[in-house]
């Protein structure tokens, strides 16, 4: 296929390093690539003697606007907007024949969208043709199917019902699996009969009770519970015929202690009262308290019990682990892969780990792709980077003749008033930012758009309070994006 590159003066060096020798470059008449127009492309084009439909397609900038339309009728191919960044056109270049280009999308968007999308109907297709032990409500659990994420709602059985189906409804929209009710000790049981019946309204997804007392599993079982968060020794003989008749999906868990061979022994015991739905739990230490043997006990338990679905409590490494838990739950989705485990359980408590369904939900994702190409977990289409990159774009160099900026000492008040910027959450979803007048309040979740508004109604009437601005709504943006707080005029 042949291609030709279209790029302004300050870029031609960066340009003709990306493409190689085997793609053509075209030097627009302008410094700046970004604005190169139709007719600054033809008038070049036609400067060059290139005769048309002498080649396949012709890219431009990512980030130029304006329509081609009538140059790829003159010039005899279509033109394309190339990536947005120069150094990313030698990537782009190799999707050529296999990917549409598009004239709306630049390239690097568009690839990243269709590397996306085909990886997750990759995944769609391994997970319909998966084999697996256990199925609760169409999930497939355990065997060769992709690792399922457990979100708990913690104290359910005490929540009202509107705020119980609110955090349901949160969870699916983050990509839970399976919701785990949290019940806390002095919950009454009749509130888990009730609590379940209120979950179930909204929502289809397995759901289970988080709880060891028998008075709560009974009630949980009554209401039609899918599993039973859990059984030791505790608890097995008292309940495990009634588990048995109803055949939900049950854990085992080791005895106090956490002794290995004790979760043997009680999932010896709940075979013996015909318990056929078993997941085993060998405990998920934290950090300091004997991580690493915990991930022993699985790997061993694995080996003696291979065909039993294995229960990983992620959540128990990150809720106590001062450190952003994007990465941390990156890297245990990697170790439950290895040793085994079918489900992956957190419950999004602190602060601090808010998300976590999510980033385990795109971890186990680019984990089962990992497997199925045999490699490591890298350029698979899915990737968990937040802040980091994985291309940094090039710097500029340091100017000669640069002046040394300093703050002005002539600060005055805006006589058009001031504002007061804060961000709000509706129903759990994406943040909003409010901007608050004496005059008016606007709010959005786009800084350039609020900033705008207030222009254009003339709120604002200084350069400095209008900079001001624009600073204190990108902050507020950005905290949006990453889900965190933001306070007018602190440091983010």
């Amino acid at each position: 296929m042949k291609i030709l590159v279209a790029t302004g003066h300050l870029a031609e060096n960066t340009v003709r390093n990306a493409v190689g020798s085997d793609t053509g470059v075209l030097i627009v008449d302008t410094d700046v690539a970004a604005f190169i127009t139709p007719h600054r492309l033809i008038h070049s084009y036609e400067d060059h003697n290139f005769k048309p439909g002498q080649f396949d397609m012709v890219l431009v900038p990512g980030l130029v606007p304006g329509d081609f339309t009538e140059v790829a009728n003159k010039i005899g191919c279509p033109v394309y907007l190339g990536p947005k960044h120069a150094y990313d056109l030698g990537y782009a270049i190799r999707f050529a024949e296999d990917v549409q280009f598009s004239n709306k999308v630049p390239a690097c968007e568009l690839l990243k969208d269709i590397r996306q999308q085909e990886a997750y109907e990759k995944l769609n297709q391994m997970e319909k043709s998966a084999f697996a032990p256990l199925i609760l409500n169409d999930k497939k659990i355990g065997g060769n199917s992709q690792m399922k994420v457990m979100g708990e709602i913690v104290d359910a059985g005490n929540m009202d019902c509107n705020h119980l189906q609110s955090k349901v409804a949160e969870f699916t929209r983050k990509g839970v699996d399976i919701i785990d009710l949290g019940m806390a000790i002095d919950t009454p049981a009749e509130n888990v009969h009730e609590a379940i019946l209120n979950a179930r309204k909204v929502t289809v997804l397995p759901l289970s009770v988080d709880t060891l007392d028998p008075a709560h599993i009974r009630s949980a079982i009554e209401a039609g519970i899918d599993m039973v968060l859990s059984l030791n020794d505790t608890n097995i003989d008292e309940l495990g015929e009634e588990i048995a008749a109803k055949g939900c999906a049950v854990v085992i868990i080791p005895d106090s202690g956490n002794k290995y061979d004790t979760l043997m022994q009680n999932i010896e015991r709940a075979k013996e009262l015909g318990i056929e739905n078993i997941i085993a739990d060998p405990v998920l230490d934290p950090i300091g308290h004997g991580f690493t043997s915990s991930v022993e006990r699985y790997r061993r338990f694995r080996d003696a019990y291979p065909d039993i679905p294995l229960f990983f409590g992620a959540g128990n490494v990150t809720e106590l682990m001062d450190a952003d838990s994007i990465g941390i739950n990156a890297t245990l989705c990697g170790i439950a892969h290895e040793v085994g485990a079918a489900i992956l359980f957190t419950p999004e408590y602190s602060d601090k780990t808010q998300g976590s369904i999510t980033e385990l939900k795109t971890a186990s994702s680019m984990m089962k792709l990992a497997e199925e190409r045999h490699s490591s977990p890298k350029d698979l289409g899915i990737d968990m980077f937040i802040i980091k990159e994985k291309r940094k774009r090039p710097d500029i160099d340091m100017p000669d003749d640069a002046t040394n900026a300093k703050r002005s000492a002539n600060w005055q008040l805006d006589p058009a008033g001031a504002f007061h910027i804060g961000i709000t959450h509706r129903n759990g979803g994406k943040g909003y930012i409010v901007a608050e007048h004496s005059q008016e309040t606007i709010i959005g979740k786009n800084a350039a758009e609020i900033l705008d508004m207030i222009i254009n109604k003339g709120l604002v009437t200084s350069f400095e309070h209008a900079g001001y601005l624009g600073r204190e709504l990108e902050k507020a943006e950005i905290a949006i994006e990453f889900d965190r707080s933001y306070v007018q005029d602190d440091d983010f």
